[in-house]
């Protein structure tokens, strides 16, 4: 790793700048009818003489450091990270499957910005907190692909997150139980570290394909994969369960097309359910993200954090180091300065008093 890269760990909150950006016309439109209303009111020379204190200059200080604020703000949220930490550690190993649902539903927006940019985001903050756990990823949609095999490269993990694509068609009923078994065949077979697979996913079938025949069933898929394998499925639920939200199919200048069967929108909902028996089915947890942030580095240090490890030699670990506080305390000195101008009103009443 470049101990130099600059990356950002949430970068879909930079479209909160466009509020700013919509913030900064409106301040702009307000400061120009202002000043032509003071034109109106009397040429220069007659205002500077009788209102010296009545110019923009401190209107426009305001707005200039509240803007500024608010985009340093939005560049906090979006988790600024350079340079780098290394670490040697001893590694007390467990080795962790992320499986990651790339079907057609998991681009629905109800988790900001969709469901798989959220899945994503949840692995990557995990990674960021490891330090001696192998991991790997499997995508799936109508079917399941291994995409990077057990790793302590973390770097090349977060490589392969960010190439993750939607898959066009809809996956069907097997392929989460497929996911499940690639995960647990993927794990070498002789006995070592403690053995998880983590589903990132909305647990919903677009197909309508019903579960039934062998190994279509992601909650056998799971069981057989604790009682033979000795592998414990985690699963996290992403999406709304009641309302669900719409599939977006293309944009363009007109707007979003969605998804649509037989005349009418689709609109998807995360199935807890399935994902909470295939949990239980494999000795695991279910954690319900919905549609919001999750500490997963918490999460994972509570659920497969807790499982035994097994003592290996000692690895070296690199961590990219956040800044965002620094972008923060930025924020707060631009806003606070910006609030502690005085308007006219202001010092009128001091003058008075």
């Amino acid at each position: 790793m470049n101990p130099m890269e600059f990356t950002f760990a949430n970068p879909g909150a930079l479209n909160w700048l466009w509020l700013v950006l919509a913030l900064a016309v409106l301040a702009a439109v307000r400061l120009r009818g202002r000043a032509r209303a003071m034109e109106s009111f009397a040429d220069a020379p007659l205002l500077a003489s009788i209102a010296p204190r009545a110019g923009l200059a401190r209107p426009v200080v305001r707005a200039v450091l509240a803007l500024l604020g608010l985009g340093a703000l939005v560049l906090a949220v979006m988790d600024p990270r350079w340079g780098a930490q290394v670490e040697e550690v001893r590694r007390r190993g467990a080795e962790v499957f992320f499986v990651i649902d790339v079907s057609r539903s998991m681009l629905a927006e109800d988790a900001s910005p969709n469901r798989l940019m959220r899945a994503r985001q949840f692995v990557e903050e995990t990674v960021e907190s490891l330090g001696g756990d192998r991991v790997g990823l499997i995508e799936f949609a109508g079917t399941a692909a291994l995409k990077v095999p057990l790793t302590l490269n973390y770097g090349a993990m977060r490589a392969a997150l960010q190439d993750l694509r939607p898959l066009g068609g809809a996956r069907g009923g097997t392929a989460l139980a497929n996911a499940i078994q690639l995960a647990a065949d993927s794990f070498p077979p002789q006995a070592g570290a403690s053995r998880a697979i983590v589903v990132l996913s909305d647990g919903e079938d677009l197909s309508g394909a019903n579960r039934g025949g062998q190994g279509a069933d992601p909650v056998a898929a799971a069981k057989e994969a604790l009682e033979k394998r000795g592998v414990h499925v985690y699963t996290v639920g992403i999406g709304d369960t009641r309302e669900g939200g719409r599939i977006p199919e293309s944009r363009n200048a007109q707007g979003v097309r969605y998804l649509v069967h037989e005349g009418q929108e689709v609109w998807s909902k995360m199935d807890e359910r399935t994902l909470r028996e295939a949990a239980l089915a494999g000795g695991g947890a279910f954690i319900p993200a919905g549609t919001g942030q999750v500490d997963m580095a918490r999460a994972y240090a509570q659920t497969v954090g807790e499982l035994e490890r097994q003592e290996f030699d000692a690895a070296t670990v690199t961590r990219r180091t956040p800044r965002f506080q620094w972008f923060a305390g930025l924020a707060f000195a631009l806003l606070l300065a910006g609030s502690l101008v005085p308007d006219r009103k202001a010092e009128r009443k001091e003058r008075g008093a």
